[in-house]
């Protein structure tokens, strides 16, 4: 029997490589179907941005098409010619830029189109914005579209016939073998008996600015705790400038290894203000649980599709530093709790939430898609 009526091709099209959410999502998927005999992947990138030094160990076929510049229309006919090469039975977009510049070779081909747009859950979207013309144009020729949350899903207005919801996956073996704590607070100077943490970037869609008065406000009563602030990005200069003669507050800039470095936190957190940003399925906080860290996060989103309230941790109110230091507090002075919660977070990730299940979640996509019409379907989570 041909090769080409057994294996399902698959073309995937993200803007970049860069060290985001989303890039880290499809960067889990991949690992996940590399060595999968009955699917083979082309990944398209349509810059030449790559941060993750793991894509390079892939044996996944990658190809290069970077943009000249915005108005660079010479993308859509290179992606045509190069996905019209692969011959694929589906086409999957993994951003909102991807799937735009995708439409036309959309309408040429006969293969099913994955539009992977939704990767946050936004209060609202600007009428006529860029990303409202994304979704416009993008969703009537899509034959499913996928969002990592189901906040995510009622934020676009998905039409839920096509939507499926996929909750990130994590590769859990990106969290053993690690060095030694004791080796990691050296590195950084630690010395208190505490460590609390933030991993995420320096822009206005996560709230430093919350999270680090909140981190004055402890230390203005103890000197037991250390504070570190680890990402880069725009607002990361100005902040740093400003709490700079806190001695218990560390910046770090963006960290390779941060499974390390997590790891030596009591409790981590992430405040997002909902007005700027709704979370999708919140990376950072899924390696927080995975090495049984006790999570603070704010309602924003489909966080909460992922964190249970003093479950696997605590909700915390938004643009609240002192909602957010009466919780640091709480969790730092009652060392069990925040132990059976660290515990029940990692319990959680390995149920619902692995590169596994997420694997699996995609490759029943890619079977149904291959072998019916959607317009038999309706709205699924996998």
């Amino acid at each position: 029997m041909n090769e080409k009526n057994t294996v399902t091709r698959v073309v995937i099209v993200v803007d970049t490589m860069i060290a985001g959410g989303k890039e880290r999502r499809l960067l889990e998927l991949l690992k996940g179907l590399e060595n999968n005999e009955t699917i083979s992947v082309c990944l398209i990138i349509l810059s030449n941005l790559v941060e993750y030094e793991e894509l390079q160990h892939l044996s996944i076929q990658t190809i290069f098409l970077p943009r000249r510049g915005k108005k660079d229309f010479t993308i859509f006919y290179k992606l045509y010619r190069t996905i019209k090469k692969f011959d694929p039975n589906i086409i999957q977009s993994w951003s909102s830029v991807a799937s735009v510049f995708l439409l036309p070779t959309i309408l040429l081909s006969k293969a099913k189109f994955i539009n992977a747009i939704i990767a946050d859950a936004p209060l609202s979207i600007r009428p006529f914005s860029s990303r409202w013309w994304h979704i416009k144009l993008s969703f009537p020729l899509s034959d499913s579209i996928i969002s990592n949350s189901e906040a995510g899903i009622k934020a676009y207005g998905a039409p839920l016939h096509k939507s499926i919801c996929i909750p990130n996956g994590i590769d859990l073996t990106r969290f053993e073998s690690l060095p030694d704590t004791s080796e990691v607070r050296r590195r950084f100077g630690i010395t208190t008996r505490h460590v609390v943490g933030m991993v995420a970037s320096f822009r206005g869609a996560k709230d430093y600015s919350t999270y680090l008065k909140a981190a004055q406000y402890v230390l203005d009563d103890r000197d037991d705790v250390t504070f570190m602030a680890i990402g880069d990005g725009k607002d990361l200069d100005e902040l740093s400038k400003v709490y700079k003669n806190e001695e218990k507050i560390t910046f770090t800039d963006r960290i390779a290894d941060i499974e390390a470095v997590v790891n030596i936190f009591n409790v981590g957190v992430l405040i997002t203000d909902h007005r700027i940003h709704g979370e999708g399925i919140p990376n950072s906080v899924m390696e927080y649980m995975a090495l049984r860290k006790p999570v603070i996060a704010t309602d924003a989103g489909g966080t909460t599709e992922l964190v249970i309230d003093k479950i696997t941790g605590l909700v915390c109110q938004q643009r609240d530093p002192h909602d957010l230091k009466e919780k640091i507090v709480y969790l730092l002075n009652h060392s069990r709790v925040a132990q059976a919660m660290g515990n029940a977070g990692r319990e959680r990730i390995e149920a619902s939430f692995t590169l596994n299940t997420m694997t699996l979640a995609y490759l029943k996509l890619y079977d149904r898609s291959f072998k019916k019409n959607n317009s038999s379907g309706g709205y699924h989570k996998y």
